[in-house]
């Protein structure tokens, strides 16, 4: 049975796949984020001159899941049943892509600028599949990439987020609390930030750092249905 190598060290993403019924195996890649986007940003950048934010967030979790794939935990070193998924989110807000917050003090400043407006959250998904190839197996459906073959792929989720006019107050005890400082956008949708979101357009699963339906998507892609990573 396959089994899903999550390259990321979030709580909420492993979360999330646990409540789809898959258990993932974790690894944290070793990636400089700053450095992979330097380099985008000297390869893609838009007619302003600057890297898109859906296309930041693809690379970043392209470069993760390959760190990863490349530099497998040494009790995986052997295994021929792994798809590699990294993911990398970021809040865009009036063209500023906004990742986690320096301070808390910069926290603060973001949610006084995000109240009662409106952002994109856009998270990146790339799957790398390290199966082995099955020479028995049958043939790929037309339009999939085929089961295992080293193939790569990914795709960008992006939900636009509505924020509560909340106060200065509630501003400074959620902040105080610490959640917001180790997460895209200084928020969250299912913790403690929650109720400062009054509602989405798109996946909230995206929000929280993985879009379950493009993952599917994505699966498909390498014949690999999603029911087949639940855990029995």
């Amino acid at each position: 049975m396959p089994r899903l190598l999550l390259a990321s060290a979030s709580p909420a993403r492993r979360a999330t796949l646990r409540a789809a019924g898959i258990e993932p195996l974790v690894a944290v890649s070793s990636v400089d984020e700053d450095a992979v986007l330097a380099q985008a940003r000297e390869r893609y950048v838009d007619a302003d001159g600057r890297l898109d934010p859906a296309d930041a967030v693809l690379v970043l979790a392209q470069a993760k899941a390959h760190d990863v794939a490349a530099h497998l935990p040494d009790a995986l070193a052997d295994a021929d049943d792994l798809v590699v998924l990294g993911c990398d989110s970021m809040l865009e807000l009036d063209g500023e892509v906004l990742g986690k917050p320096r301070d808390a003090d910069d926290a603060v400043a973001r949610w006084r600028s995000m109240r009662g407006r409106a952002g994109t959250l856009h998270t990146g998904h790339w799957v790398v599949d390290l199966r082995e190839v099955d020479d028995d197996a049958p043939e790929p459906r037309p339009g999939s990439l085929g089961a295992g073959r080293g193939a790569v792929l990914g795709a960008t989720s992006s939900t636009v987020v509505h924020f509560a006019d909340v106060s200065d107050d509630e501003i400074a005890a959620y902040v105080a609390t610490g959640e917001p400082l180790a997460v895209a956008g200084a928020f969250t949708i299912d913790g403690l930030g929650g109720p400062f979101v009054e509602r989405v357009e798109g996946d909230h699963h995206g929000v929280v750092g993985l879009s379950l339906p493009l993952l599917r998507s994505l699966l498909l892609q390498i014949d690999l249905p999603l029911p087949t990573l639940w855990t029995p």
